[in-house]
């Protein structure tokens, strides 16, 4: 060899990647090829590439790789570069290609197999990173990692007696004192029996606690692992032991108390409570043994339980008690002991200052506030929002500096349906303490709620990095709540390409969590953290289960499904069709307007941009500081390019695909499997995605949609092949017993004439199926009811159609509906009263379909109830957003009059407000049959009012939204109905 060839050699050894020095590693590698002997060399061609790659120069980088692989197709490491190259770029399949053809000219390399190993199981190919794990156990079998990696792979291949075997072996290796306490061999005799346990042996893996129990570290995890293995052996005896011992640590664990019951067998409710007496009487101060029994029991002793419960809670003053009783409102009758118990504390409280007039001593005065705010949460929770708003009022009036009254008297206003109530609420718990996080979150959540995006990022950059924009640090920070309320706020504002930006970066984040576990791989192997990292592994697997993700993935599907029905136009296009009929004044003043909006946008633009250029020279500086920074910037989203995709449909695929293969359980993912699928006319796939949803829910109203639309499209589609068209129809037969879509959707809404929601759906896909709905001989006139939950709606509503009072009402979920052929004039008239259940919850879903072609509105409040007149303003602008201004008829309507001695709203208060909003004013009740005429008359005044005023026509249903049309008369200016 010559004196260059050993110099360059030399300089091919020098270990600058491995140090991260790129820039010297650059200049040897220059060093090398400039010798005319070497230009073509192809392993420094292939290190120079790897170099520029970490440098940022990805294309170049590329180029070298590949023009080093031409010169040395038997080279190792030019295959190993080669394979790093495509890992920085998260191309694994092709990595591991490379790093296989690697192994064909070096295949002892340990660098090349655990690089493969470790690809392998970020990909989780199991049966290839157990081969891979095998030949570094062999060629390395005095490291412990090769021996770790071998058994960690049996494992997640599920064959856990071989992992227990090769764990056995590698522990006799480990030469360790019994009286010794080492934490890392601690960790792998914890793995070890959890290896045993997973395999069923229970009894080795308690001979194995046994054993090992001075060895290990982590004294709780070994008295758990043995109640949960005593268990499993039936050795009742010596597990209630265990559990009294943890019972002692900890008394407020519910694990171990489950626990304790199944080794005690308790035979009977009586034995069961037994139980948690003892556990009262050995810790007195505990909670969990006075919440827990309240599970099981049921009337008198559920009230006695309940009764010491809530006394010790209230009395202490703790804020969390309603959310510990949430869970048992799903069981009405204990709901109503709870209501029943804490009333009467109030009552008693306000009057005596104890829970019961028989107690000895006082309560503090704090009592009665807890009591209250307990109250006004209870009332929430069962949709009697009035009464909750009093309960709270009363509390913040006591202590108005008491933050989380504010926090729930703002959730009340959200519940009720006024969000932007519920916001300045919010904003007022936040200004009393601007240092809680919790509370700016809960802030800018409600903002983004009520469409407040700007106000929201403003209330978050409280707590985001100075100097920084908030979104980019929020996002920096994976705040996925905030993204995901973001994408929500920006879709009903139809800013569709703003929307789909939040849900890329959420997707983007969950990339990010999926690739962070590359560095575990190895270091807990390393540090023997074995139990976490499987965990780890197993968690992955699931990670787009995540709630975040299924409700960021659902926006952008929607989103994309609408803009392949509705692409967006070139706005300029637009703009013209707009102006093509205006006058010149017009005209310049809409130009002058423009320009003014223009040059605004043009200064936030610079602004933003001059931010944005600051921001990525300070990148620009650190990357040039720092040889460590690696790859190039991400690709920017750009609102704009999201909204404008070329094929929506692709896109859509892309977010559903998780949710196919981990939220299988929730109908929304197969129904929007079907949406695409019925847009790509996919009738196989359209087929698998009804049955999935028909086996969760075979009566969900979206579900009866797409499968009328599917019926629909199978009898039309004239292009199927015959053997696709049988299997169809025979799946269609078995399953849903039609292949006919008329007559599938007249059987469903027959089953279902009492619901709502699926009526709709069922209204919504009649003129598809061609269901042979009669068109109405008379005319339609829809009113709508409105107000406070509580206030009388239904029961109105009730009077006027049936007649009498009803005999027994609930509380309306969703909406109501009730009809009444009245005759005015000789001609028949059909009145639709629709009263909602003034909630959020119940009518977020219905809201669209309750105001369309409202052709009048009657407010009604409680006139004993101070708080339900409070909100006909809130009720009024709600109105107004959606369109329902002054133009249309309203009336104002105060129920329950009978209840004389508890009037609370005057007369004459309510007639100034009615006067001011040009409505007529009716007090009344629908409950004293002396004003049964006074309710028709209010519904016949109002009738009389539409037909003298508007003469609707009907019209048959047109359009996408398959929804009866009423298109009223050019109407007269200057013409007031009251």
């Amino acid at each position: 060899m010559t004196i260059h060839a050993r110099i360059d050699t030399k300089a091919m050894r020098q270990r600058c990647y491995e140090r991260k020095q790129y820039r010297n590693g650059l200049k040897f590698c220059k060093q090398i090829l400039s010798n005319p002997r070497f230009a073509e060399h192809g392993e420094t061609l292939a290190m120079k590439g790897l170099t520029l790659n970490c440098l940022g120069k990805k294309e170049e980088a590329y180029d070298l790789v590949r023009r080093g692989l031409r010169n040395d197709l038997k080279s190792h490491v030019c295959w190993h570069v080669y394979g790093l190259l495509q890992r920085s770029d998260k191309k694994y399949d092709e990595a591991i290609k490379c790093y296989r053809n690697a192994l064909k000219w070096d295949k002892d390399n340990l660098q090349i197999l655990r690089d493969l190993s470790l690809l392998q199981i970020q990909m989780r190919d199991l049966e290839g990173y157990r081969e891979t794990r095998y030949q570094l156990l062999q060629l390395r079998p005095a490291q412990r990692a090769s021996w770790i990696g071998y058994a960690i792979a049996y494992h997640l291949l599920e064959d856990y007696e071989m992992a227990a075997k090769i764990l056995e072996e590698f522990r006799k290796t480990q030469q360790t004192s019994p009286e010794k306490v080492d934490y890392e061999y601690s960790e792998l005799l914890l793995y070890q029996n959890q290896v045993l346990r997973e395999a069923g042996l229970y009894k080795e893996a308690m001979e194995h606690l046994t054993t090992y129990e001075k060895q290990i570290c982590d004294k709780l995890a070994v008295e758990e692992t043995k109640g949960e293995v005593l268990l499993k052996l039936d050795r009742m005896e010596e597990a209630t032991l265990v559990y009294q011992r943890l019972q002692e640590r900890n008394p407020e664990n519910w694990s171990y108390y489950h626990g304790l019951e199944k080794a005690l067998k308790p035979a009977n409710v009586e034995e069961k409570q037994k139980i948690y007496e003892e556990a009262w009487v050995k810790y007195p101060k505990g909670l969990v043994p006075r919440r827990l029994p309240l599970n099981f029991l049921s009337g008198e002793k559920f009230r006695e339980c309940l009764d010491k419960y809530l006394r010790l809670n209230f009395s202490k003053g703790c804020p969390p008690v309603f959310t510990t009783l949430k869970s048992l409102y799903h069981d009405k009758e204990k709901v109503s002991i709870i209501e029943e118990l804490v009333v009467g504390y109030e009552t008693s409280l306000n009057n005596l200052r104890m829970f019961n007039p028989n107690d000895d001593g006082k309560e503090p005065p704090t009592t009665l506030l807890w009591v209250q705010y307990f109250l006004a949460q209870h009332f929430d929770q069962i949709s009697q929002q009035s009464l909750a708003l009093e309960y709270i009022n009363a509390a913040i009036e006591s202590t108005p500096t008491l933050i989380e009254l504010f926090l729930v008297k703002a959730k009340i206003y959200k519940h009720a349906g006024n969000i932007k109530e519920a916001v300045k609420w919010m904003d007022e718990a936040q200004a009393l303490d601007t240092a809680d996080r919790f509370i700016n979150s809960k802030c800018a959540k409600y903002m983004l709620k009520a469409n407040m995006i700007k106000e929201a990022e403003e209330m978050c950059s409280k707590f985001t990095r100075e100097g920084a924009s908030a979104v980019e640090n929020l996002n920096e920070m994976q705040c996925m709540w905030f993204q995901t309320e973001c994408a929500l706020a920006y879709k009903s504002m139809n800013k569709y390409g703003d929307a789909l930006k939040k849900c890329h970066e959420i997707e983007r984040h969950f990339v990010e969590i999926t690739d962070d576990q590359f560095d575990f791989h190895t270091y807990c192997m390393r540090k023997m953290t074995l139990r976490s990292y499987v965990d780890l592994l197993k968690l992955e697997d699931v990670l787009r289960r995540h709630p975040f993700y299924f409700k960021a993935a659902r926006t952008a599907i929607e989103i994309y499904l609408t803009l392949h029905d509705n692409p967006l136009t070139d706005e300029h296009k637009e703009l013209e069709a707009d102006t093509a009929n205006l006058s010149d004044k017009e005209l310049k003043k809409l130009r002058n307007k423009q320009r003014r909006a223009q040059k605004k946008a043009q200064l936030e633009e610079e602004k933003k941009n001059a931010e944005k250029e600051k921001q990525l020279k300070n990148q620009k500086k650190k990357k040039e500081d720092d040889d460590e920074e690696i790859g190039g910037p991400k690709e920017e989203l750009i609102p704009d390019k999201l909204a404008k995709v070329e094929n929506p449909l692709e896109e859509a695929i892309k977010f559903l695909t998780p949710l196919k293969n981990l939220v299988k359980k929730k109908i929304e993912t197969h129904l929007l499997a079907f949406e695409i699928y019925f847009r790509k006319e996919k009738f196989l796939l359209m087929l698998q995605s009804m049955k999935r949803a028909f086996a969760i829910d075979p009566h969900h109203p979206w579900l009866h949609q797409c499968l009328v639309r599917f019926f629909k499209a199978v009898s039309e589609n004239k292009d199927l092949p015959e053997s696709v068209l049988t299997v169809l129809k025979q799946e269609m037969r078995r399953l849903f017993g039609e292949t006919c879509a008329k007559s599938f959707n007249e059987a469903f809404l027959r089953k279902h004439s009492t619901s709502i929601p699926h009526r709709v759906a069922g209204c919504r896909v009649s003129e598809i199926a061609g269901s042979s709905l009669p068109p109405p001989r008379s005319r339609i006139f829809k009113i709508i009811v409105i107000g406070d939950s509580a206030v009388g709606k239904t029961c109105l509503t009730y009077r006027f159609c049936a007649g009498r009072f009803p005999d027994k009402t609930d509380a309306t979920i969703g909406v109501d509906f009730r009809e009444k052929m009245i005759e005015i004039d000789g001609e028949k008239i059909k009145v639709q009263l629709w009263d909602t259940a003034g909630q959020e919850r119940f009518r977020k879903s219905m809201v669209q379909h309750y105001y369309r072609n409202v052709h009048a509105v009657v407010f009604v409040y409680d006139v004993t109830n101070p708080a339900s007149f409070q909100s006909l303003p809130s009720w009024i602008e709600e109105c107004r957003q959606h369109s329902l201004g002054s133009e249309v008829p309203r009336l104002l309507v105060g129920n329950k009059c009978d209840l004389r001695e508890s009037v609370r709203v005057s007369t004459d208060q309510v007639q100034k407000f009615a006067d001011s909003q040009s409505m007529p004013l009716f007090e009344t009740s629908a409950k004293n049959p002396d004003d049964n005429d006074h309710v028709e008359a209010i519904f016949m005044t109002l009738a009389h009012k539409l037909k003298s005023q508007k003469p609707l026509m009907l019209s048959q249903p047109t359009g996408r939204e398959n929804s009866v049309q009423l298109k009223p008369e050019q109407k007269l200016p200057g013409v007031c109905w009251c």
